[in-house]
């Protein structure tokens, strides 16, 4: 930090009437909260009752109050708001992790090991099912093909999704059960990789992902929960307790319902329902949720799908890919059916969050807001577009003018700046991952990860939006270190940014008397520590109103 922060008791007098009523108080703590205002506070005691902040300040001033409540001595670690991610995918986190995981393999040959091990030790699997490739770091950087599986699981089908989940894998054996041949054509907004000779060589990028996935047995109810279960552990173990799922379906609602109502959630969930076609007409004929079971569940949002991902070239670009001119990319929905889709959400009160990667989507998810807008109004309900990860840089300031909030993801730019500039070249890259840019133009960043693609973990995100360098501190002085966060900035939208962009900012996001006390503890001081350290900020504890769902063993 550059300046000194305030050190402010929260609890004024004036409140001291309600101060005797707690039941927990969290002392000689190191701890940091943003006020209402986003201005970065300090305190050494936290006081609770009924899961709700009472106030923060000092030990021995609430210590007063507290009566014979429960004391947790925090032993001088530092104590943080809760961390919010405000995009996310709950269940596939969960199946993930309980599926061949490709994160992280260097090589196509590592790849085909871990799935070579993984039905090895999996022969009761009828599908070898997993994800988390990415060609874009090998050595050549090609698509895989199904050949190259055939030579390790010939036996059963196997399908991997790319580690954007925009592009997916399959041996010849998936590619059989599915029907797909020489013959199959693109589906609208999808594209099979082919070779020389047009056959399919394994590879199914964005819609086309469907002619293979289909043809997967669905989840159980119970591998459904059990990777909830995991997820949520995982969530508790990195210091989120809240998290925005960007598109469920109507199993996964109904079965956020059944653990809101066992009280079995242990971070809130702001749930965005997948599209406006037959399951939002299922779940918005019940109602909109808000808080509901306590305030763990909430379902008020739509996700819309505007285009691909960069790393599959399936981004809807303005002009054709630099590593690739004859492809553009791909635009899920034309112009009018992405209105149309807006309009129906916000025509029922819902808020909309679009994922737009490349400038031609953003320009498109633009343009189709101004005219649902038009046609149906809902500029207040804090709409969002998803990424806006390579947006035109006159088209930045339209966010603001439209009352959109940028939900972005800063692991992204540090994932993705191997190969960005070879996408799509140093000119349109101005207005990729332009964090500064946004907001310095008045627009919101709520900040996310978009895990499974990326590590849940926030202290990652916060890292990459104030260095932008990976964890080996590369490259030196950030990639396009002109468009970084500052650390405060970061923190906000991880925190109190998120919690505005769920409609959730007094409940959630700030330590302020009358929220959650949503909370963490951590390994260090990360406001007093080197930038470079962030990223290895360990959780020691994670509560959740006011109830410990974590604590590192």
């Amino acid at each position: 930090m550059n300046r000194p922060l305030r050190f402010s008791l929260l609890a004024l007098l004036a409140m001291a009437p309600a101060l005797h009523a707690a039941d927990l108080l969290v002392r000689h703590v190191n701890g940091y909260t943003l006020d209402g205002q986003g201005t970065l506070q300090r305190f050494d005691a936290l006081l609770v009752d009924q899961g709700k902040v009472v106030a923060t300040g000092r030990g021995a001033d609430l210590a007063k109050h507290a009566g014979k409540t429960r004391v947790v001595d925090g032993q001088g670690r530092t104590l943080l708001p809760g961390l919010i991610d405000a995009h996310g995918h709950v269940i596939d986190l969960g199946y993930v992790r309980n599926q061949v995981d490709l994160s992280g393999t260097g090589s196509l040959d590592a790849v085909l090991a871990k799935v070579k091990a993984y039905a090895a030790g999996h022969p009761d699997r009828p599908w070898i099912l997993g994800g988390g490739w990415n060609q874009a770091g090998w050595t050549p950087a090609r698509f895989p093909t199904a050949k190259d599986l055939d030579a390790v699981v010939a036996d059963r089908p196997v399908w991997l999704n790319r580690v954007d989940y925009h592009a997916a894998w399959a041996n010849t054996t998936a590619m059989r059960a599915a029907g797909i041949t020489r013959d199959t054509r693109d589906p609208p907004g999808g594209r099979i990789e082919r070779d020389a000779q047009g056959n399919p060589t394994g590879v199914f990028v964005d819609a086309a992902t469907a002619l293979v996935a289909r043809k997967i047995p669905p989840p159980t109810a119970k591998d459904m929960a059990t990777a909830l279960d995991t997820a949520q552990a995982e969530l508790a173990s990195v210091g989120l307790t809240g998290v925005d799922d960007a598109g469920i379906d109507l199993a996964t609602y109904r079965l956020y319902r059944q653990y809101a109502d066992q009280h079995k959630l242990t971070a809130r969930v702001y749930a965005m329902i997948h599209g406006t076609d037959a399951d939002f007409d299922a779940i918005s004929a019940e109602g909109k949720l808000a808080g509901y079971g306590g305030g763990f569940l909430t379902v008020r949002a739509v996700k819309l799908f505007a285009d691909g991902a960069l790393g599959s070239r399936g981004a809807a670009m303005l002009a054709p890919y630099t590593d690739d001119p004859r492809n553009s990319g791909l635009l899920f929905l034309t112009p009018a059916q992405m209105t149309a889709a807006i309009g129906k959400a916000l025509g029922k009160g819902y808020q909309v969050g679009v994922h737009a990667i490349g400038d031609r989507a953003n320009r498109e998810v633009l343009d189709s807001f101004a005219a649902a807008y038009a046609q149906h109004g809902g500029q207040n309900l804090r709409n969002r577009i998803e990424h806006a990860q390579v947006v035109a840089p006159g088209d930045i300031q339209r966010f603001a003018a439209l009352h959109l909030i940028a939900s972005m993801q800063p692991t992204h730019a540090t994932s993705d700046m191997n190969m960005a500039e070879a996408r799509i070249g140093p000119e349109r890259l101005k207005g990729a991952y332009a964090w500064h840019s946004f907001l310095k133009l008045g627009t919101m960043i709520a900040g996310g990860s978009d895990f499974p693609v990326e590590s849940p973990n926030p202290f990652y995100g916060l890292y990459s939006a104030v260095t932008r360098q990976d964890h080996a501190g590369q490259p030196p002085g950030g990639w396009h270190a002109e468009q970084a966060m500052t650390l405060p900035e970061a923190f906000r939208a991880f925190t109190l940014d998120a919690a505005y962009a769920s409609h959730a900012e007094r409940t959630q996001g700030t330590l302020e008397p009358g929220k959650w006390a949503d909370f963490i503890l951590v390994d260090r001081d990360i406001f007093a520590g080197p930038p470079a350290d962030l990223w290895k900020t360990r959780v020691l504890e994670t509560w959740v109103g006011g109830r410990q769902v974590y604590r590192a063993q």
